[in-house]
């Protein structure tokens, strides 16, 4: 299923659902970061996506995490909560989404990367690198407040 985000576009559907999702910087030792590529829009971005009914916020982030990219993580600390009403995503089957997102910072545990069906490529990228990938503004905002080594959490 494909989906076409919108920021800030008088010409975007209306929304017709809130999805509570949780998204996570993943660093290496190097401190990289973890990002892949979508399969349903080609853009790059963090790992993450919607909570179920049995997690915990951390908990969704952790489990979609390994879900999306085969590692394990742990996570360590909060980049912050993006409730923009003007971040729309619409899908193809007709869900028009808006997005709840908390994003985490996390390190990984275990595991070995391994794609998913959610995305063509993983890569542990320098900072960089990011200005040279394809990325909606909402994903290069929480990559942007990650980098500043911020004492709070955002808070949009």
């Amino acid at each position: 299923m494909a989906r076409t985000e919108y920021y800030d576009d008088p010409e975007a559907p209306k929304p017709n659902s809130l999805v509570v999702a949780a998204s996570a910087v993943v660093t290496d030792d190097e401190g990289r970061i973890l990002l892949q590529r979508r399969t349903d829009n080609s853009l790059w971005a963090l790992p993450g996506g919607g909570m179920e009914m049995t997690d915990s916020l951390p908990g969704a982030a952790v489990r979609e995490v390994k879900e999306e990219t085969g590692l394990d993580v742990e996570i360590t600390g909060l980049v912050g909560t993006y409730t923009d009403p003007r971040h729309i995503i619409a899908y193809t089957n007709g869900e028009v989404r808006r997005q709840f997102n908390v994003c985490f910072t996390a390190r990984v545990i275990s595991g070995s990367l391994a794609i998913s069906d959610e995305s063509t490529e993983l890569r542990f990228i320098s900072s960089g690198e990011i200005d040279q990938l394809p990325m909606h503004h909402t994903q290069r905002l929480r990559l942007g407040h990650f980098l500043e080594n911020r004492s709070t959490p955002y808070l949009g």
